[in-house]
């Protein structure tokens, strides 16, 4: 049987569809890249936000309507599947606790097993669930509390990969801080032994929770200091505000998250920082707003992932009074925005002549390739190379969202 999976939402999603595709090349499928060429569809959904949602169950539809098996997964799976039924009344809910029996499901198809092509960056999930309360948030009723993969597991599946050409390995859970606080083992744990395999390879950490990361810092820094991990570090703050923040249930202060990121800069001064916001939370007032553009101004972070507040079935916030209207979010958001783009501007302006050694990693628009610097900051370079080549760049140009660049060696 021919197969496609189709994967939305945060790279741990997206890493659960990388196992499907192998786990249906193992039982003989076919795995195809055009969804056209498909006998089933593996659709991997992600339900984070209202529009998100949306286009699940208009995607759904389409390939119900067009006559394909569908088999759909991930977390609207797990908590929404009367809304996928009703939309895609033959299609397979399989959630992602149950991932597991997939076999059963589908079958053995006519083909050998195979093991899929090898990719130069490969995604490594290492728990499901987490540990936080957040009023927001559906995707913790979707994977439920934190259960974390065994280390030496890891280790195993991570020597393989970086065996078969992984050049990159993107570690991965809904809070990576966490891993391990339901076992004994921790990130710091987990982080060492990765270190620890031969081979010439780097390790990005997904996103921590700063409460989370707080906890494990000391011991953390020295193993995320090693040259094989990235100096890239993903701490969603959501707000600046200490209100809203407590009506979002996050185990932080504004202060907290604050002298958290200058700590992380003190360790090492080139690191790549990324945060999230929330704009448009329910009680969220215009003095609120001001204070998260103000901690955004204050710790002027690389990369600022802004979101409208939607909310969710089921959770806490969607009965919170006081929802702020939608107009207002939307310019709270554009504002947020612009505040974004213009402290990346400067961050990347800055980095103009200077030289860094990376890894090509992707290839990007026509004629163009792009090389992932030591604190994972992309470089377009006009030049054509094979993917997991080491080059030595040199920084002629930026723009809001990228740098550019020229090979001085390789």
């Amino acid at each position: 049987m021919k197969v496609y999976v189709e994967s939305y939402g945060c790279t741990m999603n997206h890493g659960e569809g990388e196992k499907i595709e192998t786990t249906m090349s193992l039982l003989g499928h076919e795995i195809v890249s055009d969804p056209s060429d498909a006998d089933l569809i593996v659709l991997n959904t992600c339900t984070v936000i209202t529009e998100t949602q949306n286009r699940m169950l208009k995607r759904a539809k389409e390939i119900s309507e067009d006559g394909k098996k569908l088999i759909i997964s991930g977390c609207m799976a797990s908590i929404q599947p009367e809304d996928l039924i009703s939309v895609a009344p033959n299609a397979q809910i399989i959630d992602p606790k149950n991932y597991h029996k997939l076999p059963s499901l589908v079958g053995n198809g006519d083909g050998l097993p195979v093991i899929k092509n090898p990719t130069i960056t490969s995604i490594l999930p290492i728990a499901q669930g987490c540990l936080g309360s957040c009023t927001y948030c559906i995707t913790r009723f979707a994977r439920g509390t934190l259960c974390s993969y065994p280390l030496q597991d890891l280790v195993s599946e991570a020597k393989s990969l970086i065996q078969t050409g992984t050049k990159e390995l993107l570690v991965t859970a809904q809070d990576t801080a966490c891993y391990g606080f339901d076992t004994g083992s921790t990130l710091t744990d987990l982080i060492t032994s990765l270190t620890s395999l031969d081979g010439r390879f780097m390790i990005r950490i997904g996103m921590m929770n700063p409460n989370n990361l707080l906890k494990i810092l000391k011991d953390f820094m020295p193993a995320w200091m090693n040259p094989k991990v990235y100096k890239f570090i993903h701490i969603p703050v959501q707000s600046g505000s200490p209100e809203v923040l407590k009506s979002m249930q996050r185990s932080y202060s504004p202060e907290e998250f604050k002298n958290l990121v200058f700590e992380l800069r003190s360790y090492c001064p080139e690191i790549s920082i990324s945060t999230d916001v929330i704009t448009g939370f329910p009680g969220e007032t215009d003095a609120d707003h001001k204070l998260t553009m103000e901690l955004i101004e204050d710790i002027m972070p690389d990369t600022v992932n802004v979101t409208r507040y939607s909310a969710r079935p089921n959770t806490p916030a969607a009965s919170f009074s006081h929802q702020v209207p939608g107009w207002i979010s939307k310019d709270r958001s554009r504002e947020l925005t612009k505040l974004r783009f213009k402290i990346s501007e400067s961050k990347n302006n800055s980095q103009i002549g200077k030289d860094f050694s990376g890894i090509v990693s992707e290839i990007g628009k026509p004629g163009t390739m792009i090389v992932r610097t030591n604190s994972y900051r992309p470089v377009v370079i006009c030049e054509k190379l094979p993917l997991g080549s080491e080059v030595r760049v040199r920084i002629t140009d930026s723009k809001s969202t990228y740098l550019i660049g020229e090979i001085i060696s390789s």
